[in-house]
């Protein structure tokens, strides 16, 4: 035989008179988890346990009681408390709620405008995300947003409020890119330490952007400390990066840069060397996958009222095999033959661009982008024949 002990709650100090019981739903009876019952009087309330039950100790005397549920009617009960109590409430199922009003301050805050379905996400807060292998990732911290859904694990895609990847607009300075992933998907194109500020719209898109179905990201790029240098380098489990930024001319004109590139394909070659040397028909052998990034900005305060910014991006994923054979037949003539396969495809984009504050209620920003993705695909193979 079982036994069971329900305690809901109990109060810091001893009291006299203790009122129990279940909060369950009117209509089927079911009892709620997580109902609330507060005593108004003295400030003291509890919350029903795993099976609906809640106890309550009280002062004795009058108290005033209120209890609530989300999705329920809230019900009160006042009584004079001079004995232990048993009581049940039934709560009436509401799907119209009053209007509730949170309020609270924070040192840093996601929303900054009254622009609806729109989040930032600061970059110390995207670092700070644990990470695979290592390697911070832009697109996966928002895929950890409310609305916002990854294809598969691992991949950077992105589904916003049910679209399609293809129906989001990613931005990097204002200038499209189109090709976002590394490696098939497991990594985006945009390097943490490069950028400066993460803003996604899910809705409610400005006209600026233009019309888009799902969603648009908008990523900005550090403009470079005008007042020192200084910079970060970082070795990683499968790629490492730095970045560098400082001031050409004091408070006029600075720079950042950011480079990041993978190494997969340097640590397998003392692999491959140990292959070919056991295989005598093969000479030559070369396999490797990378990627890269390279990143940077150009940032010119011409005067009070005028700006000049040039930034551009370029990387790229490339895939290479090379191999050698060479084989000898009874005449002592030598065969080789060769393959080659080289596949690059990445993006190339620049955006050069000038702010002027025309007057105190009139900006304006002006620019001209280039934004070009490429695939490239080169083989080559042929056979060489030479006679001793």
């Amino acid at each position: 035989m079982v036994i069971g002990f329900a305690l809901a709650c109990l109060p810091a100090l001893a009291q006299r008179r203790t009122i129990s019981g279940y909060v369950m739903d009117a209509a089927s009876k079911e009892t709620l988890i997580g109902a609330t019952i507060f005593d108004k009087n003295s400030g003291k309330g509890c919350a029903t346990n795993s099976y609906g039950f809640y106890t309550l100790t009280l002062n004795q005397g009058q108290v005033d009681l209120q209890i609530s549920y989300v999705g329920y009617t809230q019900q009160n009960q006042t009584l004079d408390l001079k004995e232990n109590t048993n009581l049940n409430f039934m709560l009436e199922t509401n799907t119209t709620l009053d209007e509730v009003v949170v309020e609270a301050s924070r040192a840093t805050v996601s929303a900054r405008s009254p622009q609806m379905s729109v989040v930032e996400l600061p970059v110390q807060q995207i670092k700070s995300i644990p990470t695979l292998f290592g390697e911070t990732d832009v697109l996966k911290a928002i895929q950890l947003l409310p609305g916002v859904q990854n294809g598969s694990e691992g991949s950077a895609g992105m589904y916003v409020r049910g679209g399609g990847p293809d129906e989001n607009l990613l931005l990097l300075d204002g200038v499209p890119v189109y090709n976002v992933n590394h490696m098939l998907g497991f990594f985006s194109v945009f390097n943490p330490d490069a950028l400066k500020n993460v803003t996604l719209y899910k809705g409610s898109f400005p006209a600026h952007f233009g019309g888009r179905l799902s969603s648009v990201v908008d990523i900005r790029m550090k403009e470079g400390d005008m007042q020192k240098y200084h910079g970060n380098a970082s070795i990683g489990l499968i790629s490492s990066k730095f970045n560098f930024e400082g001031p050409i001319v004091k408070d006029k004109l600075s720079f950042n840069l950011s480079y990041r590139r993978t190494y997969g394909d340097l640590l397998i070659k003392p692999a491959l060397w140990i292959a070919s040397w056991n295989v005598p028909e093969i000479s030559k052998l070369s396999v490797g996958y990378y990627f890269y990034d390279f990143n940077g900005k150009l940032n010119w305060k011409i005067s009070d009222k005028d700006r000049l910014y040039l930034s551009f991006y370029t990387g790229d994923d490339a895939i290479y095999f090379g191999v050698k054979n060479k084989d000898f037949i009874a005449d002592d003539t030598e065969y080789t033959h060769r393959i080659k396969l080289n596949w690059k495809w990445g993006n190339k984009v620049a955006a050069l661009r000038w702010n002027h504050v025309m007057s105190q209620k009139l900006f304006m920003d002006a620019s001209v982008i280039s934004a070009h993705q490429h695939f490239n695909e080169k083989r080559v193979q042929h056979g060489l024949q030479v006679g001793h």
